[in-house]
Order: C-alpha cells, then sequence, then structure tokens
C-alpha cells in the first residue's frame, strides 16, 4: 500500500489497539489550517481591536483605555495559542485499515478513536476545496446508517484519498454482499 505524502506513525495513545499502526495525513494540512484559522484570527482581532482604534482616534473617549487594549492583547494571545496548537493537532490525526473497520484517531487533549466498520458503510464522499486543491488535498466523509457518524479524514493527498475511496467502497460493498 503506497504511503501518503508526509505519513509516518501517529504517537500511540493508551486507548490505541495495540497491533495497528496509524499512518499520519499529509503536513501540508498544517499550512491548510495555519492559513484558515490565521484569517479567522485576523478578522476576530480586526473587530476586536475596534473600540481601541476609536478610543485612540478620540471618536469615543468614554471607553476604558485599558479594557481597550485588554480585548486586543487577549485576542491576539488566544489566536497565537491556536496557531500554536495546529502542527500537533494535525500529527494527532492518524488512519488505519483493517480487514473488517476502519480507524481513525484524532486529538491531544482528548483522544478519541472511531471505529467504522466497512459493512456499515453507505458511500464514501471525497471533497477538495479551493484551499486544499492549491495544496493537493483532499477530506473523506465515511457515510454509515447511523447519522450521528461523522467519520472524516482531513488533509489526505488527492492521490491517497482516490485510493482510500475506491478501497474502501470496494470493502463495503463486499461486505454488504456478505462476502
Amino acid at each position: 500500500m503506497p504511503r501518503p505524502q508526509g505519513s509516518g506513525t501517529v504517537h500511540t495513545s493508551a486507548i490505541d489497539p495495540g497491533d495497528v499502526t496509524f499512518l499520519r495525513v499529509s503536513n501540508k494540512l498544517i499550512i491548510a489550517r495555519l492559513i484558515q484559522r490565521g484569517i479567522g484570527g485576523l478578522v476576530f482581532l480586526a473587530i476586536s481591536a475596534l473600540p481601541l482604534v476609536l478610543h485612540l482616534t478620540g471618536v469615543w473617549d468614554s471607553y476604558p483605555a485599558v479594557l481597550a487594549w485588554a480585548v486586543p492583547a487577549a485576542v491576539l494571545a488566544i489566536v497565537l495559542w491556536v496557531l500554536a496548537l495546529v502542527p500537533r493537532q494535525v500529527h494527532a490525526i492518524g488512519y488505519a485499515e483493517r480487514n473488517d473497520d476502519l480507524l481513525i484517531r484524532h486529538g491531544i487533549m482528548f483522544h478519541r478513536i472511531m471505529v467504522v466498520p466497512y459493512g456499515r458503510m453507505q458511500y464514501v464522499d471525497v471533497t477538495m476545496g479551493p484551499l486544499e486543491r492549491i495544496l493537493g488535498l483532499s477530506t473523506i466523509h465515511l457515510h454509515t446508517a447511523s447519522p450521528g457518524t461523522n467519520a472524516m479524514i482531513f488533509g489526505l493527498p488527492a492521490t491517497e484519498a482516490a485510493r482510500l475511496r475506491e478501497q474502501l467502497s470496494a470493502r463495503g460493498e463486499a461486505k454488504l454482499a456478505g462476502l
């Protein structure tokens, strides 16, 4: 099986099955998430800095100066913290194909492993947004018989996503047919 670009094993967790090696998603997902969260952070920072700008220009003199400086500073600290966590979050994402199911894991503080049986898969959806297209990444959505299942693998190279889509579809059809 070809390994995705930037792949390697994901660090183990206490809830990981012992006999499984998880594959990592592409490191390009770090770039995509930094861009997405950076733009969102800049918008939020600009909105939170508006009272400061109005205070400094004299339009809103009644607004406390300490608060005018504290709010954007706090927002900036939060945005920088979120951006600093992105590489660790991406490195925590992994997936593993087994004979009967697909395992998906993610999370730094709150580890989560999702087991998606091939026989429960109804269809596999591969999406690629504009930023993902530029970076050559795709996202796989696994739709199962349960409406509550939100199984997604972000940051797969497009070739690996296409291979995985075909593989999962074939395994799902085989399990549904009882083979």
